[in-house]
């Protein structure tokens, strides 16, 4: 059976995304075909869009940390985990008081899993683990209000 080759006008012609004056934030394709979005965890992922969205021509953006957190509902600790890993990623710059979305290295670099062997690391890094636990929260949780 015969494909029928697929159409690249746009859909809806009248909404084609225009510049009109603003910034213009993009991803190049390499950012999806090369692996570079597979890559990162969803909290890393969620901030280096949000920086390539905040970013001027050079990349550069100035949002405080407080600001970021807020507005992306994420807790200091899971932005600094995020901040980190896309520095150590290759994928941004940060000197203290901004932020730089550099250009995409050569390959994407993929943070390394480590063995989880104590009961600290497993309640910690294990989903399995930390769903027990909060599960087991709630029976105890249960337990005290019937007594």
């Amino acid at each position: 059976m015969p494909s029928t080759p697929v159409s690249r006008a746009p859909i809806l012609p009248g909404r084609l995304r225009r510049i009109d004056g603003q910034s213009f934030a993009f991803l190049p394709h390499r950012f999806l075909r090369e692996g570079f979005l597979a890559s990162l965890a969803p909290d890393e992922l969620r901030l280096y869009v949000f920086l390539v969205l905040a970013a001027d021509r050079s990349g550069l953006s100035f949002y405080h940390y407080d600001r970021i957190c807020s507005t992306l509902e994420m807790t200091l600790d899971d932005y600094i985990a995020a901040r980190n890993a896309l520095i150590a990623k290759d994928l941004l710059a940060f000197d203290g008081a901004r932020f730089q979305v550099l250009s995409l290295p050569a390959s994407p670099r993929w943070t390394s899993t480590t063995e989880l062997r104590t009961d600290q690391q497993l309640q910690e890094r294990d989903p399995a683990t930390v769903r027990q636990t909060i599960l087991a929260s709630f029976a105890d949780a249960d337990d005290f209000c019937t007594k």
